[in-house]
C-alpha cells in the first residue's frame, strides 16, 4: 500500500522561457495530442500513445517510451483551460498496473511579448511510494528538456504554419458578417493597392467560394475553396488555393479563423497551415498584414461603428 508523502518526498518547481512563436500556436502544442506528442517527455523519449480531452474535467493519458523500450505511463485531468493564456492539469506517473507512483499538478501560462510567447511552467510533485523518490531528483532536468523539445517543435511548425491575431474594435457578429458577406469582403480583402474584381461566398458546410483581385500593375490573383466548418459567429474553417494562368486550383492550404468576443470588441485569430516553403509562409504574412489593416478600416468605416 502506499505511504503518505513527506515533506522530503515531494518538490516544486517554476521555469519560464521566452518562446520566439505566437501563443496561440505554443497553446495548440499543449493541447493537440497530434503535437503533444513529438515533443513531450526528456530527450530521447517518444510518446507511443497520447490521448488528450481539452476541456475542464477532460483526461489526458500519454504513455512515454525510454530510449530502451521501458514505458512510463502517466495520467491526469484538466482542472482549468483558459485559451490561449493558461493550463492548470493534474499529472500522475504510474504502474503497469495504474497505480499512482507520484502525484502531480501543473499550472502553465502563456503571455504574449510581442508577437513571442513567455511560457512559465509551474509544477508540484509527490511521491506517494519509496521508489519514486528518483523521479523527483531527475524532476528539473526532465522538464528542462521536455520544454527543450517543445521549443524544437514550435520552430519545425511555425515553419509551415501562420498564426495572426488582431482585435477588432467592433461586435463579433459585425465582424464575422464583414468576413462572410460578398459585398462586404469586396470592399477590404487583399493587400493594400488591390482591388477585388469578383467575389462569391456560399458560406456554409461544403459550400464554395471563389474570388478574383488585380494587382496595382494589373496581374490577375485568383483563390478558391470549400467551407468545411461554419459555426456564427463563431469560427470558419476552409480550404484555399491561388488558381494558375488557366483557372486550375494549385497547391492547398487550410484556414481556421476563430472570432472571439472581447467586451464587445472582437479578437480575430487566423491560423493557416500547409505552406510548401517559409517564404511563401512570409509572402502570406505579408499580405495577411495589409489585408486585415483594411479591414481595420472598413469596420471602422461602418456606420455602426461610427
Amino acid at each position: 500500500m502506499a505511504q503518505p508523502a513527506t515533506a522530503a518526498a515531494e518538490r516544486e518547481l517554476i521555469l519560464s522561457r521566452i518562446i520566439d512563436a505566437p501563443r496561440e500556436l505554443v497553446f495548440r502544442m499543449w493541447t493537440d495530442p497530434a503535437h503533444l506528442a513529438k515533443w513531450w517527455g526528456p530527450r530521447g523519449f517518444t510518446n507511443p500513445v497520447c490521448e488528450i480531452d481539452a476541456r475542464p474535467g477532460g483526461a489526458l493519458r500519454i504513455v512515454m517510451r525510454a530510449p530502451d523500450g521501458t514505458d512510463y505511463p502517466m495520467a491526469g485531468v484538466f482542472r482549468e483551460i483558459v485559451a490561449p493564456e493558461r493550463l492548470v492539469f493534474t499529472n500522475c506517473a504510474l504502474d503497469h498496473d495504474g497505480n499512482i507512483l507520484l502525484d502531480g499538478l501543473t499550472v502553465v501560462s502563456f503571455a504574449e511579448e510581442g508577437g513571442k510567447t513567455k511560457l512559465t511552467v509551474q509544477t508540484h510533485a509527490v511521491a506517494l511510494v519509496p521508489a519514486a523518490a528518483r523521479y523527483l531528483d531527475g524532476m528539473k532536468a526532465g522538464w528542462e528538456q521536455t520544454l527543450d523539445g517543445l521549443e524544437a517543435q514550435v520552430r519545425d511548425t511555425a515553419s509551415r504554419e501562420l498564426v495572426v491575431t488582431r482585435v477588432f474594435d467592433a461586435p463579433r457578429e459585425v465582424v464575422f458578417a464583414a468576413w462572410t458577406d460578398a459585398a462586404q469582403a469586396a470592399h477590404w480583402w487583399g493587400p493594400l493597392g488591390f482591388t477585388t474584381i469578383s467575389c462569391e461566398m456560399d458560406v456554409r458546410p461544403g459550400g464554395a467560394y471563389r474570388a478574383c483581385m488585380r494587382s496595382p500593375e494589373g496581374t490577375r490573383h485568383c483563390r478558391r475553396g470549400v467551407y468545411r466548418e461554419v459555426v456564427r459567429p463563431e469560427r470558419l474553417v476552409f480550404s484555399f488555393a491561388w488558381e494558375d494562368a488557366d483557372g486550375n486550383p494549385g497547391h492547398e492550404m487550410m484556414i481556421t479563423v476563430t472570432f472571439a468576443d472581447v467586451a464587445g470588441r472582437t479578437r480575430l485569430t487566423l491560423h493557416q497551415t500547409g505552406f510548401e516553403t517559409v517564404a511563401a509562409r512570409d509572402d502570406h504574412r505579408r499580405g495577411w498584414s495589409s489585408s486585415l489593416e483594411r479591414f481595420a478600416e472598413y469596420l471602422a468605416a461602418l456606420p455602426a461603428n461610427r
